[in-house]
């Protein structure tokens, strides 16, 4: 006879989960003070998950991570989770290691797109929402019309009673309280400043404690991976089934198929900050495993006795595709440690292993690598990285995975939702309606800015969102998520405007660069290193130029009246690395190293490039 399943009522595992700048790492920093995580003298800094210097300076959360927290003696496994989008593998992923989760909702923004994306997901895994709408001590708050939002946006996504019947908390993350009753926010009455309890009380009371078999074979499913110095790489998973034990002899089952013996040398437990060792845990908490050599997401860790594999979450698709190369510049090998096609293979494949929502495939060159991610953030913050680790390559323009079903060709398409003010809604329809966007909804906010939704092929934002702060004088506010696949839209006018490009090696001098601005926008200052065929500028114009910006102005004892001014020049427009992918061509390469990126042409040469140039033309 089977005996039921057992519940571990001293344990919660939830994840947080919401849009960008919706406040989550800043709540996840209150629960920490409030919950006695912290030393009442201690020094901490803001926002304390966000523990990666990207992640810090950009002010969003890349990655995944885990904590936990105590109130009235449960133990609350918390999982931070990314709020863009293009990070949405992060999300997909650890939601198997939860029970429920905290849906943060900006209590004047309202339910964004990520907020949909991510909900969507949590209800597909039957997971027990929290509604906490946020931020409700701005001035301009509307938490009773954002709530019927999130309501709406529920019974839109298909949840079923009971996910209906969700909590609501309304709170201020920065200032660390919570409420369940919307009348005190309308009363104005003072709140305490150390008052999360609402919050903690409604986890506990509403959040299932995890439930299963505690005899029975030890079962983990890894959702994450680390990586410490000493004892190589660290799985992390919740404990599916029975308990795990230091020094125990598992077996490793692979996603893909195939078993090995392995053996747990370290076994780890979260509490705030800390991964602090154990010599055992039990069913349903979350704990960090070592020892267990090559190990992926997605794998599961068996009792030696009875290994059985567990599925794992199915994750979307990449959308985007781009060729990463050895850099073959002039430049070449000069300021990178690692330039080899070896040094960037083994990078690329070792990122697939913790990033599941990223694909790497060979090419028919040893030295180029197609690699596939969510979207232009998601790979540019593998670059990123890559350049600070001291990786020297090149990459190519981004370029939108196609599919083809039934003989018909199909594109992924965004929902794109932009908050401009009124006096830029016109020209923000026209340029989304050039790019193929379909609008779907359009609504005036309180603050004199109109919100319109829009469907937009993938490719269609490529490039798009220097434009659009242009267009909006910066005052714009653009997000976007994965909608699905539709039919090919048809053509879209790429970049309007040509690169100004260095006619020939050396180094850039302000004469030459004074009269090369008058042809358009410049990306260097005098005195930067430049070679033939590299991109210095945009041109005013839709077509190349070649331009000598190496040119000396010729030394004369003749001299006129003001010909020794000194010589003006625009400050040029440094583009930051995402400007720079939105930036470049079709044939055109974006050169990375850890101290510079620039831009160049495939060719270099200039006569070759516009031979090149002229037999295309006849081609096509």
């Amino acid at each position: 006879m089977q005996m039921a399943p057992v519940s571990v009522s001293n344990i919660r595992n939830i994840a947080i989960i919401a849009h960008v700048d919706h406040g989550k790492t800043t709540l996840v920093d209150s629960m920490f003070r409030q919950s006695g995580i912290f030393r009442s003298n201690e020094q901490v800094r803001e926002r304390v998950m966000d523990s990666n210097d990207l992640e810090r300076e950009r002010g969003i959360t890349i990655l995944s991570k885990n904590t936990a927290v105590h109130y009235g003696g449960v133990k609350i496994n918390i999982v931070d989770t990314p709020g863009h989008a293009d990070f949405g593998g992060e999300v997909e992923r650890v939601l198997k290691m939860v029970n429920g989760v905290l849906l943060l909702v900006d209590s004047y923004e309202g339910p964004m797109p990520q907020t949909r994306f991510v909900l969507k997901k949590a209800l597909e895994l039957d997971l027990v929402p929290i509604v906490v709408i946020n931020k409700v001590d701005r001035s301009e708050a509307r938490p009773a019309e954002v709530l019927d939002e999130v309501l709406d946006l529920f019974i839109e996504l298909g949840a079923d009673d009971a996910q209906l019947d969700f909590p609501v908390v309304y709170a201020s993350s920065r200032d660390g309280w919570a409420t369940l009753d919307p009348q005190e926010l309308a009363s104005g009455a003072e709140q305490d400043s150390d008052a999360l309890t609402p919050l903690f009380r409604t986890i506990v009371d509403s959040v299932p404690p995890p439930s299963g078999y505690p005899d029975r074979p030890f079962q983990l499913l890894i959702s994450n991976i680390d990586y410490d110095e000493y004892v190589g790489r660290i799985a992390v998973g919740r404990i599916e089934r029975g308990s795990a034990r230091y020094a125990q002899q598992a077996v490793v089952c692979g996603r893909g198929g195939g078993r090995r013996a392995e053996k747990i040398t370290r076994l780890y437990a979260f509490e705030g900050l800390k991964r602090i060792e154990v010599q055992e845990a039990g069913l349903g908490d979350i704990v960090a495993v070592a020892g267990l050599g090559d190990i992926n997401i997605g794998d599961t860790v068996c009792d030696a006795e009875a290994p059985e594999p567990l599925p794992f979450v199915s994750i979307d698709e990449p959308t985007i595709a781009m060729t990463f190369s050895v850099n073959n510049s002039p430049f070449a090998g000069r300021e990178g440690t690692y330039v080899t096609s070896r040094h960037l293979r083994d990078r690329l494949f070792r990122e697939v292993e913790t990033n599941v929502s990223m694909r790497v495939d060979e090419t028919d060159s040893p030295d180029a690598f197609k690699v596939s991610g969510r979207g232009e953030l998601h790979l540019s913050i593998l670059i990123e990285t890559m350049r600070r680790q001291g990786y020297e390559f090149q990459v190519s323009k981004p370029k939108v995975i196609m599919r083809e079903e039934e003989g018909r060709l199909l594109e992924p398409v965004e929902h794109l939702t932009a908050d401009v003010p009124e006096a830029f809604v016109g020209v923000t329809i026209e340029k989304l309606g050039m790019r193929k966007g379909e609008m779907i909804n359009m609504r005036a906010n309180a603050d004199s800015f109109t919100r319109i939704e829009f469907l937009i092929p993938a490719r269609g934002l490529i490039g798009f969102r220097s434009e659009f702060l242009t267009d909006t004088k910066g005052n714009g506010i653009m997000n976007h998520v994965f909608h699905g696949f539709e039919p090919y839209k048809g053509d879209i006018q790429a970049r309007r405007r040509g690169s100004l490009v260095a006619w020939e090696g050396g180094e850039a001098m302000t004469y030459g660069l004074y009269n090369a601005q008058e042809r358009g926008a410049l990306f260097i200052a005098p005195g930067t290193k430049v070679y033939e065929g590299m991109v210095v500028g945009e041109n005013s114009r839709e077509d190349d130029m070649a331009i000598n910006i190496c040119k000396k102005k010729h030394v004369t004892n003749i001299r006129a009246a003001g010909s020794d001014e000194a010589m003006r020049l625009t400050p040029p427009r440094l583009l930051s690395l995402e400007q720079a992918l939105e930036f470049i061509a079709d044939d055109e390469l974006m050169e990375v190293t850890p101290q510079n990126i620039r831009l160049r042409k495939r060719i270099l040469d200039t006569e070759q490039r516009a031979k090149a140039k002229s037999r295309q033309e006849k081609e096509a």
